[in-house]
C-alpha cells in the first residue's frame, strides 16, 4: 500500500487552526446563551423589585406626591421698587413695605378660609437664574438648593424682616435690606423668595414665591442715584441726563440753578434760554427726557406773593402766575389785559431776579384772603377761576394767551401803569435778569 503524504504551508497550518478555534468557541458560546439569559433576567426582576420597594419608603417621593396635591402658592403682593443699593431698605412700587399674600391656584385668590394663622414665612435670596427657563413647576427640594447664602466672613446677606407670621393669608415686611451686592454671583441677579418654614404647618405644600430677578448696587452709587421723582430742593444733578459733576451741571450752576426748582423757575419764564444754557451737547431727545423728568416733580401747593407798588402778583414755587391785584381788584391770568399781562410778566422776571424779596404764604393763610381781600367779585363770580393744575403754560410766566376772555377783567383804576418793556409776544431776553432796575 503506498501513502500519499501532502503537506501545506504553513501559512495554510495557521489558517485551518485559527477556524477550528473559532468553531469550538461559537459552539461555548450557543451553549451558554440560555443560561446567561435566564441569570440576566433573574437579576433583572430582583433589582425592579428592590427598587419599587425603595421608592415606596423614600421621604422623597412622599414630598413629590404632597406638593403634587398642593392648591396654595405664595406670591408677592407688587413688584419690588428697583434699583436696590446694600444697606436700603427694600420697598414695594409704590415705596411701601412688601407683602406676601397666599393664594388659591385655581383660582388665583386669596382663599375664603385661610389657613392655619400659626404660620411662618421665611424671605431667602434665590440665583437670579432661577428657574431654568420654561420651568415653573419646582420642587421645595430645588428652591431650597437655589438659596444664596453670604460670602464666607460677611453678615448674613439679608437682614431685617427674614421671619414673619402669615395671618388671615397676608405676612407684612417692615424692615428688609441686603448687605452685599449681586456681582459676585455668576448671574449677577438676586431673586427675592418666600417660603412656608417647615414645622410651622402640617400637610400639602404651599409653593414658594419669588420676585423677578434684579441686581443690588454698592451703596455708594446710591450718591448718584436719579430720583424718582424728584423734589423741589433736589440738586439739579438728580434729573436724569445731568451727571453729577458733569458738563451740563457746571453750565447749570454757573448761572445759578442749582436745585430742580431753579431749573423749573427757568423752564417757566424761558425754556429757550434754558436750552442754550445746556449747549448743544445736550440733544433734543436728552433735552425731552431731561424736563419730563423734571416735570414729574411734585410742586406741592406753596404759593408765594411778589408785591409792587400798585401791583402784587401770587406766583407757584416755579414762577407760574396763579393771579394778580391790581390796586386792589383781583384777576386771574385769563382775564388780564394785554397791558396787564405785559406788566405782570415784567413782574414775574423780577421776582425772578430776587427771590428772596418774594413772600411766601403760610400755610393757615389762604391766598384768596390775601390776593382777593378787597376784590369786588361776587360769589358766583368765583367759579371763574380756572385750575392751574391742567392750564397751557405757554407764555413767559405762565399765562395763557386767550383774547376770548381778556375782556372779561374789569379792572377800573386811575393809576397810571408805567409802558411795559416787554410786549405780548416778545420772547423774554434774560440776559436782563443781571439788571438792577427796580419797577416803580
Amino acid at each position: 500500500m503506498t501513502f500519499c503524504i501532502v503537506l501545506f504551508p504553513p501559512a495554510l497550518n495557521s489558517i485551518i487552526g485559527e477556524a477550528v478555534k473559532a468553531q469550538s468557541v461559537q459552539n461555548f458560546c450557543m451553549a451558554l446563551e440560555p443560561l446567561l439569559r435566564r441569570v440576566v433576567k433573574e437579576e433583572v426582576e430582583h433589582a425592579l423589585f428592590q427598587g419599587a420597594q425603595a421608592l415606596q419608603r423614600s421621604p422623597q417621593m412622599q414630598v413629590q406626591v404632597a406638593e403634587s396635591s398642593s392648591s396654595f402658592k405664595l406670591i408677592f403682593n407688587k413688584p419690588l421698587s428697583l434699583p436696590i443699593f446694600t444697606g436700603s431698605k427694600i420697598e414695594d412700587e409704590d415705596n411701601n413695605p412688601l407683602q406676601i399674600l397666599l393664594i388659591d391656584t385655581k383660582n388665583g385668590k386669596r382663599p375664603l378660609n385661610p389657613l392655619p394663622s400659626s404660620m411662618k414665612v421665611e424671605i431667602v435670596v434665590l440665583d437670579g437664574d432661577f428657574p431654568s427657563e420654561y420651568h415653573e413647576d419646582w420642587t421645595s427640594e430645588e428652591f431650597k438648593n437655589s438659596i444664596i447664602r453670604e460670602r464666607s466672613g460677611k453678615r448674613p446677606l439679608l437682614i431685617g424682616d427674614v421671619l414673619v407670621n402669615l395671618r388671615d393669608g397676608i405676612a407684612s415686611i417692615g424692615e428688609l435690606a441686603f448687605t452685599d451686592n449681586s456681582s459676585w454671583i455668576r448671574s449677577r441677579n438676586f431673586r427675592l423668595g418666600a417660603r412656608i418654614v417647615l414645622g410651622s404647618k402640617e400637610g400639602p405644600r404651599i409653593k414658594e414665591a419669588m420676585t423677578e430677578p434684579f441686581v443690588v448696587k454698592d451703596h455708594r452709587g446710591e450718591l448718584y442715584r436719579k430720583h424718582h421723582p424728584p423734589t423741589l430742593g433736589d440738586e439739579v444733578w438728580r434729573l436724569e441726563k445731568i451727571g453729577k459733576d458733569g458738563a451740563f451741571h457746571r453750565r447749570l450752576a454757573s448761572k445759578g440753578i442749582n436745585t430742580v426748582q431753579d431749573l423749573l423757575k427757568l423752564w417757566s419764564l424761558d425754556p429757550h434760554h434754558l436750552r442754550q444754557t445746556l449747549g448743544m451737547g445736550m440733544s433734543d431727545r436728552m433735552w425731552e427726557v431731561t424736563i419730563n423728568h423734571a416735570r414729574t416733580c411734585d410742586i406741592g401747593d406753596r404759593q408765594y406773593l411778589f408785591r409792587a407798588s400798585n401791583c402784587a402778583v401770587l406766583l407757584n414755587p416755579i414762577c407760574q402766575v396763579m393771579g394778580a391785584v391790581f390796586d386792589g381788584l383781583t384777576c386771574w391770568p385769563n382775564q388780564f389785559t394785554h397791558m396787564q399781562k405785559s406788566y405782570v410778566e415784567q413782574l414775574v422776571l423780577e421776582a425772578y431776579r430776587h427771590w428772596d424779596r418774594v413772600e411766601e404764604l403760610s400755610a393757615d393763610e389762604p391766598a384768596q384772603q390775601v390776593v382777593m381781600g378787597s376784590s369786588r367779585y361776587s360769589g358766583h363770580q368765583e367759579s371763574m377761576r380756572p385750575d392751574y393744575k391742567n392750564l397751557e403754560f405757554n407764555q413767559v410766566g405762565g399765562l395763557v394767551n386767550n383774547p376770548q376772555v381778556e375782556a372779561s377783567c374789569w379792572l377800573q383804576t386811575t393809576t397810571e401803569i408805567r409802558q411795559p418793556t416787554v410786549q405780548q409776544g416778545d420772547a423774554c431776553d434774560m440776559s436782563d435778569l443781571s439788571s438792577d432796575t427796580t419797577l416803580s
